[in-house]
């Protein structure tokens, strides 16, 4: 017995399989079955069609699947959830690509097209959370908005967070992340909001700095640390004001990989869309689109990477767009700029 071998991997490949025949009579006998991160393929090279069982994470999924019909060379991609939610999400954001994949969705042995779920909400705060905007910009944080939260944010990492009670009575919470930010509020309990506050941002300007040594945070997030560069110096990207939004589909936690994105004008007037990238990120093209739609639908796109990631897979993906998208290189010293706050 061979070790190595996944079982699920197997048992999805053989549900993929029996999906396919039982929806389209005439696929090739030759078609292979393949693997997939959370999922599973069928390649029909004859046919020019690749299917991809999105078993996991299927909102989250579209650029790698778009990815393997690239390279497959194939005509045709279609994409098989079991989950009605994240297969509306994919559906929308596949239905901003030229010629993009049709969505399934599996009930049993039977397959239906997924209608594109409605563009995404990025809601605003509550007005008593608001109030505290100023108190997070004189502290030096860029005052992010976020899933209807405000943020405040040093160089792309949240150190402080307004959170509002049901009377909308709110209170600024200071940490990294939902454990910090209660294990602050013990350690801080005797201080007062201004005082915690600037403890936190003195103890990770320290360590989220150019010339500090590697710390676990200083590598949470490097897309928004790149986005807060930007805003700062909108110029970076031929823009002449931005100002940072949230994205479509929130990350679900500081270490998922992700995409940042803000929104403003060109230096012609332009409405722009600047979403930012570091490291491989597939999901980078479809996110971006997707922000595009929530925000600001015709915008002019901009994927803003650092120059060594700037792969010719993404200038693939962003060219089949149904408005393409432009990739503009940041000098990977981008690390290297110390903005300040930004409101």
């Amino acid at each position: 017995m061979n070790d190595d071998i996944d079982p699920r991997a197997g048992l999805l490949a053989a549900k993929l399989g029996a999906l396919v025949r039982g929806r389209w009579a005439d696929v090739a006998a030759s078609a292979r079955p393949g693997t997939f991160p959370g999922g599973a393929t069928l390649l029909d090279a004859e046919g020019g069609r690749v299917w991809i069982l999105l078993d996991e994470d299927a909102d989250r999924r579209l650029g790698a699947a778009l990815a393997v019909a690239q390279r497959a060379q194939a005509a045709e991609l279609h994409l098989l959830v079991d989950d009605a939610v994240a297969g509306g999400v994919l559906a929308r954001r596949a239905a901003l690509f030229a010629d993009g994949p049709t969505v399934w969705a599996v009930t049993g042995r039977e397959l239906s097209v997924v209608e594109p779920a409605p563009p995404a909400v990025d809601p605003a705060p509550s007005p008593g959370a608001e109030l505290y905007r100023p108190v997070l910009t004189a502290a030096g944080l860029e005052a992010v908005v976020e899933d209807g939260n405000l943020l405040g944010e040093l160089l792309g990492l949240e150190v402080a967070r307004v959170v509002a009670d049901d009377a909308d009575v709110a209170h600024i919470e200071v940490g990294v992340g939902r454990f910090d930010r209660e294990v602050g509020a013990m350690m801080f309990a005797e201080l007062a909001e201004a005082d915690a506050l600037s403890r936190a941002i003195d103890f990770v300007a320290a360590v989220r700095a150019p010339d500090a040594q590697r710390h676990p945070l200083n590598q949470l997030v490097p897309e928004r640390w790149l986005r807060a560069v930007i805003v700062a110096d909108p110029g970076l990207v031929g823009a002449a004001h931005l100002r940072s939004v949230g994205s479509a589909v929130p990350r679900r936690n500081l270490k998922e990989p992700g995409v940042a994105t803000a929104v403003g004008e060109d230096l012609d007037g332009r409405p722009l869309v600047v979403t930012c990238s570091t490291g491989v990120d597939l999901e980078l093209v479809p996110s971006a689109a997707d922000d595009r739609f929530t925000h600001a639908p015709g915008a002019r796109l901009v994927l803003a990477v650092p120059s060594r990631d700037a792969l010719p897979v993404t200038t693939e993906l962003a060219h089949h767009l149904v408005q393409p998208a432009e990739v503009v290189p940041v000098a990977d010293a981008w690390r290297d700029v110390q903005p300040g706050g930004a409101g």
